[in-house]
């Protein structure tokens, strides 16, 4: 079973003479799956407090946008292992793009699976800690001593940070920049 939630949106200010702008949307949480556990049929709701970003208009020399704090839960009928994954077109190593040249990096911080504290565990590795960023190709899964923990509702916090550089600024007029990007709860089976 497949939900997905998307909002359109764009940025459109006519740009003033003499001034340069960057419309800059970061749909990076816009769209918010959820993967059916493949061992069992159970059900679970994945929502996310603001599923879109905007950064508005940015002026040269604002390259940094700060990091923003949103708010992850997954509500499950059953208890369920944890495991999640971003998928989204990958800048580098660490993070994923943001309009042509620019890249934003995600954060799992304080999480918790039915109240309790949880680590973060990379999978296929079990027993591998994972860093708290959530890079591309990278599966997370919740975990406490090293094993996968289960229960029915994990809530965390999504830190993004977002950087464009310098040489992004070099436009002759307005351009919406975006990072697309999906958060999917998967079967901790499933690297």
């Amino acid at each position: 079973m497949t939900h997905s939630m998307k909002l359109p949106g764009r940025c459109a200010v006519p740009v003033e003479a003499g001034s340069l702008r960057l419309g800059l949307m970061l749909y990076a949480l816009l769209a918010v799956v959820l993967m059916a556990n493949e061992a069992r049929a159970d059900t679970c709701q994945i929502s996310l407090s603001q599923p879109r970003l905007d950064y508005g208009h940015l002026r040269h020399g604002e390259q940094t946008l700060g990091t923003r704090t949103l708010h992850l839960s997954i509500v499950c009928a059953e208890p369920s292992a944890m495991a999640l994954r971003f998928n989204g077109v990958a800048a580098d190593a660490r993070g994923f793009r943001f309009g042509r040249q620019g890249h934003f990096r995600l954060s799992l911080q304080q999480a918790r699976i039915d109240g309790q504290p949880v680590e973060w565990m990379s999978a296929p590795l079990p027993g591998a800690l994972a860093t708290a960023p959530l890079v591309p190709g990278q599966t997370l899964v919740a975990s406490a001593s090293g094993r996968p923990v289960t229960g029915r509702r994990l809530t965390a916090q999504v830190e993004v940070s977002a950087e464009v550089p310098p040489e992004a600024f070099a436009v002759r007029r307005e351009t919406l920049l975006e990072g697309l990007g999906v958060f999917e709860r998967v079967s901790p089976a499933v690297p």
